[in-house]
């Protein structure tokens, strides 16, 4: 397929005033095909509505009258202080809705002091993201068929000064996109992986008689002990992204993860999961309360980061607002985007009574179990 941008606004349109309405107006920048491929899911998107709508199932307390003296959404995560729970998701091939792509991306990121994380796919070299955004950057890998080629990227991204490696382990096969496939969409001549250049042509074999996804790709897919090899290949500390199950997180915890992403990919690859927020709580009880946590998919509303906060998580990733949001209005666009979800997050956790992030756990939440006791 052809690739021609539109022209990116240079001043937000006044209804634009929420992470949903930039997807509104990402219809009328993005080519139909290039629209489907980032707004759909798997198969009848049912995870990627699930993912939003369990939010608002949820509900929160009002509490009033609290002391709101030194109030802030400060975070310590992995080593480090961010200004807020808030940490833009990887997203694939960005060059795809903007000319500068994950550049564009990384200014905003650093305007808005939010930590980054880079996709293994992106569609810029990587040391030119992390020259653009000094308020964290994270490298997200794809474990590759040929180790060496896992390896080189993993000294890439350490020499480009990331701070962390986030290995994503839910992809192993590619989930059915159904709605890409109906709009014709394949990737652009233009557009590449460009951080993967150099290896030698990464090739699964579809041999295995009928059965090619399950003897063919599963039979080269990453296993537990790759992720241990992982480990031992860096000193940076290892996210593991793409836990929806307790004993996974407790794997991952044991092989040596320094936090797990709590995810469903966006509900890009199996559809019928459960929600991410469903599978948060019983995933925090399992691996206790001291090993980071980070939510995944759904995310839209800084009411969501309070419900995910108290369930559990250090932290969300945000991940379509950020394409939808660079396709309108480029860096902009993006740093419009997080200043909108921290406001609503400030605001949600003031008529929350909740002065930090520590003041907010499961006790903010409304249940019929229990009387509120926050």
């Amino acid at each position: 397929m052809n690739l021609t941008y539109s022209t990116k606004l240079s001043a937000i349109p006044r209804d634009i005033v929420c992470l949903d309405d930039y997807q509104r107006h990402a219809k009328l920048h993005l080519a139909e095909a290039i629209y489907e491929y980032i707004a759909s899911g798997a198969g009848d998107d049912i995870t990627m509505r699930r993912n939003q709508l369990r939010f608002q199932d949820i509900a929160l307390y009002s509490r009033v009258l609290k002391d709101f003296d030194g109030a802030s959404t400060g975070i310590h995560l992995l080593g480090r202080d961010y200004p807020t729970p808030i940490i833009l998701a990887p997203i694939a091939y960005q060059r795809l809705v903007h000319p500068d792509g994950e550049k564009a991306t990384a200014l905003a990121a650093d305007a808005m002091s939010t930590p980054m994380v880079t996709s293994t796919l992106a569609s810029i070299p990587m040391n030119e993201i992390t020259e653009r955004n000094n308020a964290g950057n994270w490298f997200q890998l794809y474990m590759q068929s040929n180790p060496q080629n896992t390896a080189t990227l993993i000294r890439r991204a350490e020499h480009a000064g990331y701070d962390a490696i986030v290995v994503t382990v839910d992809a192993a096969v590619s989930g059915l996109r159904n709605r890409p496939q109906r709009a014709g969409f394949s990737l652009p001549g233009e557009i590449s992986a460009v951080n993967c250049q150099g290896f030698e042509t990464e090739t699964l074999t579809l041999s295995g008689g009928d059965s090619p996804v399950l003897h063919g790709i599963m039979a080269q897919a990453p296993q537990w002990r790759d992720i241990e090899w992982l480990r031992q290949q860096t000193q940076l500390p290892l996210i593991v992204k793409g836990i929806s199950h307790p004993d996974d997180a407790l794997q991952a915890r044991a092989i040596g993860a320094d936090a797990v992403v709590v995810s469903n990919h966006g509900g890009r690859t199996l559809d019928t999961l459960p929600a991410s927020i469903d599978t948060l709580a019983a995933i925090r009880a399992a691996v206790g309360a001291e090993f980071p946590l980070l939510l995944d998919s759904g995310v839209r509303r800084g009411t969501d980061i309070v419900k995910a906060l108290a369930l559990g998580a250090n932290a969300v990733m945000i991940g379509r607002p950020q394409i939808f949001a660079l396709a309108v209005a480029g860096a902009l666009g993006v740093a419009h985007m997080l200043r909108l979800l921290r406001e609503e997050l400030e605001i949600a956790m003031a008529l929350s009574g909740c002065a930090n992030i520590a003041a907010i756990n499961a006790n903010c939440l409304h249940t019929t179990e229990r009387p509120a006791t926050c």
